[in-house]
């Protein structure tokens, strides 16, 4: 046995060398200028929330099978959060009466959850979260609907991932009316629904078996998956129905929306919260046959906490299944080279005029630089060496001459240009390449 501390981080964890810092930071910041063009807010919370927080409305599941929990010294129970949404609504009804309304806030957390790692899902992830509390909930819902078509086409995806939309209202309304089931039952049914591709046919026939679902209650819930939404609109008359009908009014006025969103039954969203509109964002490739990302409707989650009840709408998006859908498509761009000048040491009686020339280099006006300086003197030809690891565009050079004329010469690692600038006129050189 080795005496060695291992190499290999936790699992269903990731380490992040510079090279994946550069696709996060891609990433997010896309999402970023996507989301703030609508108007939202970026706000954050603590990593640790009391348990009870996630026991009072949070997945059965989550709960049960995957929170990371401990007692701390104070014998309190606390636990690492598995998602955003409540501590955005405790955060919202901390200050319900003082937020202007309607609230536009996101976030980008480090979230945890104990389950299998595999392909689009870790045990520790980050996710990028977007609500909408307040306002006329059909501007609301579309107004999100807009915004997940707006981040896809900012990462260059349009048109390569479809939206699918359905309605808590009216999955409910099925289940009660058209199956007749008790509250409960029909919160089985929809989990055996929302978990059917995952789980393969037989477990799913298994499921609902078990929870009591008849051959004529089963052949009745294919039909209605089968169902096209004009079938749907005279065959299930209800409030989900009509909100349905007029969230896709809009959406096919908008030449924007309506190629990348339609309509589908089997989207039922698994945690309990939902009570309205509801969407599932698909990828089209094979490679990555599942939901990207997803969310919708809650009306009584910021109510828990004993303030006034706040209509929302939100979505939350995985940023491993984001990273392989970019991945999949070619979407990250080329970083090239992301050191803009190294700054080299040859004798040790130039530090003072290297120190000089880098923080120059690094206060310029119009164009501040990121610049890292030899640590220790040795040969150009190493440091030159160094330079292209550190995929540096230019290498200031640094001798005898020019620091007798006070200049520098800027060696460029593209194109293997050299000349001899004046300290003076470093301003002059265009440093983006």
């Amino acid at each position: 046995m080795s005496d060695f501390l291992p190499t290999k981080p936790y699992k269903g964890t990731r380490d992040f060398y510079p090279e994946d810092m550069h696709l996060q930071k891609w990433m997010f910041n896309t999402l970023r200028q996507s989301i703030e063009t609508f108007g939202y807010e970026e706000y954050d919370g603590p990593m640790l929330e009391s348990f009870e927080l996630y026991a009072a409305k949070t997945g059965e599941e989550i709960v049960e099978n995957q929170l990371y929990w401990f007692t701390d010294r104070g014998d309190r129970k606390l636990a690492l959060r598995p998602e955003m949404t409540p501590t955005m609504a405790r955060m919202v009804a901390a200050r319900a009466n003082e937020l202007p309304k309607p609230i536009r806030w996101y976030s980008i957390p480090n979230l945890w959850r104990y389950e299998r790692p595999q392909r689009g899902r870790l045990r520790e992830h980050w996710q990028l979260n977007v609500d909408l509390l307040g306002g006329d909930p059909l501007l609301a819902d579309y107004e999100i609907i807009q915004l997940t078509q707006k981040i896809l086409k900012d990462l260059g995806g349009q048109g390569k991932a479809k939206t699918l939309i359905n309605n808590r209202r009216l999955i409910n309304y099925f289940f009660s009316e058209a199956l007749t089931l008790d509250a409960p039952t029909a919160l089985k049914a929809s989990k055996a629904v929302d978990a059917r591709a995952k789980i393969g046919e037989e477990k799913y026939q298994i499921w609902l078996d078990e929870i009591g679902i008849t051959q004529n209650q089963s052949q009745k819930i294919e039909n209605f998956f089968n169902a096209t939404f004009e079938e749907i609109k005279s065959e299930y008359p209800c409030e989900g129905t009509q909100e349905l009908i007029q969230l896709f009014a809009l959406i096919e006025n908008n030449e924007n929306l309506s190629p990348f969103c339609q309509f589908d039954p089997k989207i039922m969203r698994g945690l309990d919260y939902y009570t309205g509109m509801i969407f599932e964002v698909y990828d089209q490739s094979p490679d990555n046959n599942r939901s990207m990302f997803g969310g919708g409707r809650y009306d009584n989650l910021v109510g828990l906490f004993g303030k006034e009840s706040i209509s929302g709408v939100g979505f939350g998006m995985g940023d491993v299944t984001l990273k392989n859908f970019c991945e999949t498509y070619k979407l990250f761009p080329d970083f090239g080279r992301t050191l803009d000048v190294y700054v080299t040491l040859t004798e040790e009686s130039h530090k003072t005029y290297m120190h000089k020339v880098a923080d120059l280099l690094r206060n310029l006006p119009s164009q501040p630089l990121k610049v890292a300086t030899a640590l220790t003197a040795s040969k150009f030809g190493q440091q030159l060496k160094t330079a292209d690891k550190l995929k540096a565009k230019f290498v200031a050079i640094i001798g005898e001459d020019e620091i007798q004329k006070q200049c520098v010469s800027l060696k460029n690692l593209l194109t293997g240009d050299q000349t001899q600038v004046k300290l003076e006129d470093l301003e002059k050189v265009n440093f983006n390449l």
